[in-house]
């Protein structure tokens, strides 16, 4: 008795470890591994374990204020219901399709505020639910890097990288998450600073991109859109990046 009621608080309780085939993947890949299980003290009764896609986002008040919330991508249930004995360990495999929406993180920011990763959960009954935390990288599709290296190669740097609250809507195309991703570049300069903010959502074998540029003096942000094959030529993406960078 003694037993159970400590692992009710946590102590002596099964414990929760994910091992992933890979840690990096690309955009619209699958993330696939393993849930190990591993039994404490007591026998316990295991509801489910549910494996979570977060990214952390900024939420922005009416009065101005900046906070960071977790929001959820995408979730799957590993298993059903099952008991665990004592020290005995489970390992239940698992397949987990990444949201279209989510954010690249390994990109070369002066500021990369993006992170993504997977929360491992086990519900168990009267008990503290044990839990486990693995970061994600998420590395950009071709074409969407490509994009990136054109925009550095007219002279801009990424200064910022971030996730932000809400929904952007582009030609043809609008985000469903309740969140996005903006890659903020900037020439630098001084009397004819330019920025460019790109946002990217994938839709099966095409990449839909937002632009927003804001110059200094002209009077407000400008936007544009344009949707490419993940297949590109180098030539139709610099095609499809001169009205932003003509600007």
């Amino acid at each position: 008795m003694f037993k159970k009621m400590m692992a009710s608080l946590g102590v002596g309780a099964a414990k929760v470890d994910t091992v992933l085939e890979q840690t990096s993947v690309f955009q619209g890949e699958s993330l696939r591994g393993l849930v190990k299980i591993t039994g404490g003290d007591v026998e316990q009764h295991i509801d489910a374990i549910t494996i979570k896609l977060n990214c952390e986002m900024k939420v922005e008040s009416d009065d101005n204020g900046v906070s960071y919330q977790t929001i959820t991508l995408g979730h799957v249930c590993a298993t059903e219901p099952f008991e665990i004995g004592a020290g005995e360990e489970r390992h239940v495999p698992f397949t987990l399709q990444l949201h279209d929406e989510i954010p690249v993180t390994a990109v070369n920011a002066r500021y990369n505020q993006c992170k993504v990763w997977l929360e491992t959960e086990l519900d168990i009954d009267f008990a503290l639910d044990p839990s486990d935390r693995d970061y994600i990288e998420i590395k950009p599709l071709p074409v969407v890097e490509k994009i990136i290296s054109i925009i550095e190669q007219a002279g801009f740097e990424m200064v910022k990288a971030d996730v932000e609250s809400g929904y952007c809507r582009g030609n043809g195309f609008e985000s469903v998450s309740g969140c996005y991703q903006e890659l903020e570049f900037s020439n630098g300069a001084f009397l004819d600073k330019k920025e460019i903010e790109l946002t990217f959502i994938l839709n099966g074998n095409y990449v839909h991109c937002l632009t927003e540029i804001d110059r200094r003096f002209s009077g407000g942000d400008q936007y544009r859109s344009f949707t490419l094959s993940r297949s590109a030529t180098e030539g139709e993406i610099r095609q499809a990046l001169l009205p932003t960078l003509g600007l």
